[in-house]
């Protein structure tokens, strides 16, 4: 019978420093808070920590903001002032557990912004997402790459249609009903990712979406810009 060759302590070591020097992203789908679903925090630090994460990339619409929704909204739901104080508190207990994260800017989170912006208010009088969110250590952006790799909240389609038109690996969330990998192979090799959400459909300020398909209770994780995975909670 064949062996396999003894691993040294001194390549254990150099494969430890090699898994440290490459990204392991953590993607946290949609959260809307304070509408995320129970239980889908805890999931996302278990994923950190089986994948030996180190890096995070929230996805977008860390916010739902239904009190400035675009959508019609029940009467039932909290003032803004409460919707908002919720949110914060929940908000903070994602800061506490990521401290150091980059945070995708949604359409849910925008809205309030959007909104000033058709009342005519000048910019200046915007406060930032980490002045109100009291998350000073996260960076808010509309798009950003790493390992030639792009991470955007997606709007404007699946993540599948935008990797074939940019011909580049593409993260996004957005679309709660999807999630998925799917590798194409054209000038180059590229995937698409959709997260999947933590979004609780149960919930009142999810009303404007009960037909919709079943939501993919999920994150993921992006390595090295090579490998991407869906991790699913278990329901």
């Amino acid at each position: 019978m064949q062996h396999r060759p003894r691993v040294t302590p001194q390549q254990l070591k150099a494969l430890e420093s090699l898994r440290r020097k490459e990204r392991r992203i953590l993607v946290i789908g949609d959260t809307h808070e304070p509408f995320c679903i129970d239980g889908y925090l805890e999931h996302c630090i278990d994923t950190y920590d089986r994948y030996n994460c180190n890096q995070v990339i929230f996805i977008g619409d860390i916010l739902d903001n239904a009190f400035a929704s675009f959508h019609e909204t029940p009467a039932e739901l909290p003032s803004g002032q409460d919707e908002l104080d919720f949110a914060i508190a929940k908000v903070q207990e994602w800061y506490e557990a990521f401290p150091i994260a980059t945070i995708i800017t949604g359409n849910h989170d925008r809205i309030v912004a959007r909104k000033l912006v058709r009342s005519g208010v000048p910019q200046k009088w915007l406060k930032s997402y980490n002045e109100v969110l009291g998350t000073p250590t996260w960076n808010w952006v509309e798009r950003i790459v790493f390992d030639d790799v792009q991470y955007i909240h997606g709007e404007g389609g699946s993540a599948r249609t935008k990797a074939k038109n940019d011909m580049m690996s593409t993260v996004q969330g957005h679309i709660h009903t999807q999630c998925y990998v799917e590798w194409n192979s054209g000038m180059k090799r590229v995937f698409s990712m959709q997260v999947g959400s933590g979004v609780n459909r149960d919930h009142l300020a999810m009303s404007y979406a009960k037909a919709f398909k079943f939501q993919q209770i999920a994150c993921g994780v992006v390595i090295g810009g090579h490998t991407a995975i869906n991790c699913l909670m278990p329901l």
